[in-house]
């Protein structure tokens, strides 16, 4: 009997077989694949073409371009990409810089104009009748995901009760490193979330979530995927280009923290005597994960006298929080 339950269950099959026969171990992908099939068999049930939104979708966790998870997890959908390729399968091959183990990918960072179609586009998502209120929950839970700097999971998984809409206060939960923090809404931000919060009187039954599933639940990463890639895909989507960059809905944060800094800059501020707050607004575990940012922003930063470069391996103030 099959391991696997999804459409592409016999493709997975004769990818291991064929990995087996030249003298590789099955358990090495194995159980990046059984996650990878039990996500498609729930997600995307019948769908056997390996499509970018298929491998986003998967990659989508609530991890940062350089953790090791995410490095094992690109390496295993790459190589079963290149296996259906090689066997004359019409299928997305994830570029291979995005599987480094290390800051060597880099996120894309939404221009300007990027950024208001995408909103524009997210605005006007049509009814989902299996889910028939996240047409009006993504336009928040995204602009929340996006001004607050947020890991995608932890605006997913936000509990009603950790959110004050009197203060505009928000306790961040379940996080990455296990450490709680709070970060507060901007005015614009938090009048959305008061009108938003009087419908999710109405729809949201006795969830605990801020922003709930029909069942009750948290969305899932994929379901916010979807929705945040039909966007971005009719947003940018031309005859001539056709083929929209891909993103991730963590891009989101990485936008936050590179418009943040080139704030500052713009202000005149000490780049370096402001990083620590970054740090702990994001909640980062080190200095190194904000300072990673100044690396991957514009020109106009990376040429800025208020960066020195020999100063990122040097030791940085902490900030209390």
């Amino acid at each position: 009997m099959s391991k696997f339950a999804s459409a592409f269950a016999l493709k997975i099959e004769a990818m291991l077989a064929y990995r087996t026969a030249r003298g590789f171990k099955e358990e090495t992908p194995l159980l990046n694949l059984l996650q990878f099939d039990g996500f498609c068999a729930e997600h995307y049930p019948g769908a056997d073409k390996l499509t970018p939104e298929i491998v986003w979708g998967w990659l989508d966790e609530e991890t940062s371009v350089e953790t090791r998870s995410f490095a094992s997890r690109s390496s295993t959908i790459r190589q079963f990409g290149l296996y259906l390729d090689a066997v004359r399968e019409d299928a997305y091959v994830l570029p291979e810089k995005l599987g480094a183990n290390k800051p060597g990918s880099i996120p894309h960072i939404f221009t300007d104009d990027e950024l208001t179609a995408l909103f524009a586009e997210i605005d006007r998502l049509p009814a989902n009748p299996n889910e028939p209120f996240l047409a009006e929950i993504a336009p928040v839970l995204l602009r929340l995901t996006y001004t607050c700097g947020l890991r995608p999971n932890e605006s997913r998984e936000m509990l009603a009760e950790n959110v004050n809409l009197d203060t505009g206060e928000i306790v961040i939960t379940n996080t990455k490193r296990g450490k709680d923090r709070v970060v507060v809404m901007s005015d614009d931000m938090l009048g959305m979330c008061l009108r938003y919060n009087t419908r999710r009187g109405i729809f949201g039954g006795g969830s605990p979530y801020f922003f709930p599933a029909k069942n009750g639940s948290a969305f899932t990463g994929a379901k916010i995927f979807a929705v945040f890639n039909r966007a971005w895909t009719a947003a940018v989507c031309t005859p001539k280009n056709p083929v929209p960059p891909s993103v991730r809905v963590y891009d989101l944060r990485h936008r936050f923290a590179s418009a943040r800094l080139n704030r500052w800059l713009d202000e005149g501020r000490d780049l370096f005597s402001m990083l620590p707050y970054l740090r702990e607004y994001m909640g980062h575990n080190s200095l190194n994960e904000t300072a990673y940012y100044v690396h991957i922003l514009p020109e106009n930063l990376t040429e800025s006298s208020a960066v020195d470069w020999d100063k990122f391996n040097a030791m940085f103030p902490e900030v209390r929080d």
